[in-house]
């Protein structure tokens, strides 16, 4: 996600802050309860045990679909419509249902902005999918957000599950250092959310969401990136059945181009991705946990794997998506094209990687 680099504030507000108030509510605890959600009419969750779990993670761009917005290569959308976000998550509700996920990782989840309309995109995929039952976590809030037009902002990560969430965490992540500490203020607090879900014949089951820094120059992506880890360590050292998976904002080893992708311009607001210097940054994922997508298959055939584009008219043309488990997979397939169903390059800047996840 490309997301504004600076921030203006007035002066009554900079002091507030300054004094180390928090004026406009952006500030979270380092560890928390993340918020529980329930579908409208919530469906009866199946009372067996499941032999597998089919588990799709998915940045959905706040409902954005294919507008460029004004942090994008020649963006110049700031706030949508209404009817656009309807519209857009139409689209995106009809591939969920089409998957039919038990379990869905969501990154990118506007539920109270201007920006988006103040449509609350989490509880409409809770009510128009089978998915009954989420937590969500934010990672960009502020009852005013003072540039741009953003206005009010709450925009984060979601668990959905076909099964009740008891228990859900919003672990905070480092903050980028290198800003000053006005922008820092206004910027994104970027989270891991842990859900742990009641499945018949799982004692211990839990979810780990991410969405990874993408624009820092200062190390702050890879602590990210280690503390998910570290995190998902843990509960397996407790003995849980971990799943874990977001947007990582990092390629894989071995990846065919690691900068000067197709999408990139000559927009000077726009500054295109690098991922020169971090080639070993998902060494630990892929030897402690197995991938949905393993990365030898993943070498032998890049393309088919990859899960970003900036521009529609572009196809994917990187990975930066991800699901493991301290268990084991049985397939993985990102869902590109037509091969796999409806396609999803008019629907988010990210493919959706949908894994089946064996039950021990």
């Amino acid at each position: 996600m490309n997301t504004p680099r600076s921030i203006l504030l007035g002066v009554a507000g900079l002091a507030a802050i300054s004094l180390g108030c928090d004026p406009l509510r952006t500030t979270f605890a380092e560890t928390e309860p993340a918020r529980l959600l329930e579908a409208e009419q919530p469906l009866e969750p199946p009372a067996s045990k499941p032999a597998e779990l089919t588990i799709m993670t998915y940045n959905i761009k706040y409902g954005g679909a294919r507008l460029l917005f004004f942090w994008e290569c020649n963006g110049t959308r700031y706030n949508m419509e209404r009817d656009e976000v309807l519209s857009n998550m139409a689209g995106l509700a009809a591939k969920v249902r089409e998957v039919d996920p038990d379990i869905l990782l969501l990154q990118e989840v506007d539920v109270a902005a201007t920006r988006a309309a103040y449509v609350d995109e989490a509880q409409y995929l809770l009510d128009h999918t089978n998915l009954s039952y989420g937590a969500y976590a934010s990672q960009w809030k502020a009852d005013y957000i003072p540039s741009d037009g953003l206005g009010h902002m709450d925009s984060g990560n979601a668990i959905l599950s076909r099964w009740p969430i008891t228990e859900a965490t919003r672990h905070a992540l480092p903050l980028i250092g290198n800003q000053d500490a006005l922008t820092q203020y206004f910027y994104l607090r970027r989270n891991v959310l842990e859900a742990r879900i009641d499945i018949p014949g799982l004692d211990d089951f839990r979810i780990f969401g991410v969405h990874a820094a993408a624009f820092s120059t200062d190390g702050t992506k890879k602590k990210h990136i280690d503390r998910f880890k570290a995190l998902m360590d843990e509960a397996v050292a407790e003995g849980a059945l971990v799943v874990g998976g977001g947007d990582l904002n990092e390629i894989p080893p071995g990846s065919p181009k690691r900068e000067n992708f197709n999408e990139d311009c000559d927009d000077q607001r726009f500054k295109g991705d690098s991922y020169v210097g971090e080639e070993d940054w998902l060494d630990g994922l892929y030897a402690d946990y197995e991938a949905a997508v393993p990365l030898d298959v993943f070498q032998a055939n890049p393309v088919d794997y990859f899960t970003y584009s900036g521009r529609e008219d572009i196809f994917w043309n990187r990975k930066i998506d991800y699901l493991f488990t301290s268990g084991r997979f049985t397939s993985g397939v990102v869902h590109q094209d037509e091969r796999t169903g409806l396609p999803t390059l008019p629907l988010s800047d990210h493919a959706p990687i949908v894994a089946t996840l064996e039950v021990p």
